[in-house]
């Protein structure tokens, strides 16, 4: 590493350890206050700013049919009917009480690593907390009431009715189609006597848990019903981003979000019409859309209190509609869209309408929507999604492989004119303008960039990123295996209950092979520097990957033995043809060579 990148490197350090001081101690302090404030002041503020008729709507909601069912009235005499509507894809549960989703079964999603079997039974996603499509605010009717429901001969469609005391009729339907798609209806007709007035009513989205896996996350997202709008991410908007994300964004020093002050759950409203609201696990997600413009939605999560640290348990929905008069005999009717599977970017995008930005690839969206079909392209190919990554890792590096050689050949370049350089600041020792002037002169002359060495490692910044983002969150890498590794989405976690801390073999790989590449590397940099940053950033960079998903490390790991490939033939290549020229070429030392020349 030259000093161009020890600069950059350092700078880097210092400035994410100066972050995590500052946003520890004000994550802190802003804790304090909230814990100083009484509780219910939270939903007020939050709330404040919102139409007074949404507010209203909000509360009575909360209140009444979001407290996991205890605030439901009593359950209808009539007994409950559980409906199975059943594709390739997935099957769902339906209650005739409140015509409501108690729960969707994922069919091709197993809920533990290894063979699908008794039990191993595929992912079911529970709407217990929060039953999905639950209609509430229509004036007779309670949002459990019992629904004269008929199933379709084909087990995909099924016609629920109720009909209230003022003679208004409510019929839903709900159709399961291809690739998670879930189609629902709802007519209301008032087929009384006397005008009937519908509040503002609501339909719920469902509910979205927490999984076991200590990588698992929890959001909503939301499309703004404007032109030109983008999704909105409520882990990083102002109003949510506390309860979603923790303690204002604040972080310990073991990465984890302060919970002091604040409450076990909370709704909070947003008064904005939206083209479609989706709640989302790391996997999986519930999109909802619908026909009629609505008014807004609330948030509500609710954190794990047995925990120490801020930890979300589960999150939910609920969209919220205008209310309208309805005449003798005058009907009207909604559609719904909803979506519940894997976060899976083709299904997602073949939904339209934006979405697809649930994926939240953040800035490097276009890139990583152009990695995603090709690591499935890659396991078509050979269907292994560790060999994918093995296969795109070689892509990635053939890509830059014109720059990382110009790169390779610039620094030995640097390291034949270090005595040059050396002699410069020898003379012009008090002269440090004069000093600059002739050092650029020979970095004209010898045509060489003293900070292309660094344009590789920039440019690959956002390469990184973006094959973090997908690795991390592809659903395709859940459960998939590789060699000795049972889930590339997650670590390696061997022996796990028998040892301390589990082993993770791929990030000592890759660590091994940092320090590898940073032995091979040209450099003309000062040795005990670079002893102890060919030490330093390998031990560094274990600590930081050994929690991260094993896929991230396999690909870090083959992209630097290809890197260390790449150095390995330049140096031959240089040798071959000094060797057919006749001329004694002495060979770039290596940072070893030049510590132990340095002690001889």
């Amino acid at each position: 590493m030259n000093k161009q990148e020890r600069v950059l490197a350092a700078v880097l350090g210092i400035a994410l350890v100066a972050w995590m001081f500052y946003s520890n101690k004000t994550a802190a302090q802003r804790a304090k206050e909230r814990a100083a404030e009484p509780q219910a002041d939270v939903a007020v503020q939050t709330a404040e700013t919102q139409p007074a008729e949404l507010k209203a709507a909000v509360n009575d909601t909360t209140a009444e049919h979001q407290s996991g069912g205890d605030a439901l009235p009593p359950a209808p005499a009539v007994e409950e009917q559980v409906m199975e509507l059943t594709s390739d894809a997935m099957k769902l549960e339906v209650s005739s009480h409140g015509a409501v989703l108690k729960s969707a079964t994922l069919s091709g999603y197993n809920t533990f690593t290894g063979k699908a079997g008794p039990e191993n039974p595929p992912v079911k996603l529970d709407f217990s907390e929060a039953p999905g499509l639950q209609l509430v605010g229509v004036a007779g009717l309670a949002p459990n009431a019992a629904y004269d429901a008929e199933l379709g001969s084909d087990n995909k469609t099924v016609t629920l009715k109720s009909v209230t005391d003022d003679r208004l009729i409510v019929t839903r339907t709900i159709e399961m189609q291809d690739d998670y798609r879930v189609k629902v209806t709802d007519t209301l007709r008032n087929a009384g006597e006397k005008v009937l007035t519908l509040g503002t009513n609501s339909v719920s989205v469902g509910v979205m848990s927490r999984g076991e896996s200590k990588n698992d996350t929890l959001s909503v997202d939301s499309l703004p019903a404007f032109d030109k709008a983008k999704v909105r991410y409520w882990d990083k908007e102002k109003v949510t981003k506390q309860f979603l994300s923790g303690a204002s964004g604040g972080f310990g020093c073991g990465g984890k979000p302060s919970a002091l002050g604040l409450p076990e759950s909370i709704s909070v409203p947003i008064a904005e019409p939206q083209n479609w609201v989706a709640i989302k696990s790391r996997f999986f997600v519930t999109g909802f859309s619908s026909s009629e413009d609505n008014s807004g939605f609330t948030v509500r999560v609710a954190r794990d209190t047995a925990k120490p640290v801020y930890t979300l348990n589960n999150v939910s929905a609920r969209v919220f509609y205008p209310g309208r008069v309805l005449g003798q005999g005058e009907a009207f009717s909604r559609e719904y869209t909803l979506y519940v599977g894997p976060k899976k970017l083709s299904l997602l995008q073949a939904m339209g309408n934006g979405m697809d930005g649930v994926m939240q690839f953040g800035f490097f969206t276009w890139f990583c929507k152009l990695l995603v079909p090709t690591l499935n392209f890659f396991h078509r190919v050979i269907p292994n999604y560790g060999v994918a990554i093995i296969l795109l890792t070689f892509l990635v590096r053939i890509i830059f492989w014109p720059l990382t050689h110009h790169s390779t050949k610039s620094m030995k370049k640097m390291q034949e004119i270090q005595p040059l350089l050396k002699e410069l600041q020898v003379k012009f020792k008090g002269n440090p303008q004069k000093l600059q002037q002739e050092t650029w002169a020979i970095y004209r002359e010898n045509k060489v960039n003293p900070m292309s060495s660094c344009l590789p490692m920039l440019i690959q910044i956002p390469v990184f990123i973006a094959l973090f983002t997908v690795l991390r969150s592809a659903v395709e890498l859940r459960y998939a295996p590789f060699l000795w590794i049972s889930d590339l989405s997650e670590p390696e976690n061997l022996f796990a209950g028998m040892l301390p801390i589990p082993l993770n073999i791929l990030p000592v790989l890759m660590s091994a092979t940092m320090a590898l590449q940073s032995y091979l590397t040209p450099s003309a940099g000062d040795p005990q520097q670079q002893k102890m940053m060919m030490v330093m950033m390998p031990i560094m960079m274990l600590f930081m990957f050994y929690s991260f998903p094993s896929a991230l490390s396999l690909y870090w790991t083959v992209s630097q033995v290809v890197s260390i490939v790449q150095m390995w033939m330049m140096r031959r290549n240089s040798a071959q043809k000094a060797v057919a020229a006749g001329v004694a070429v002495e060979m770039p030392m290596t940072r070893q060579q030049r510590r132990h020349g340095a002690k001889g």
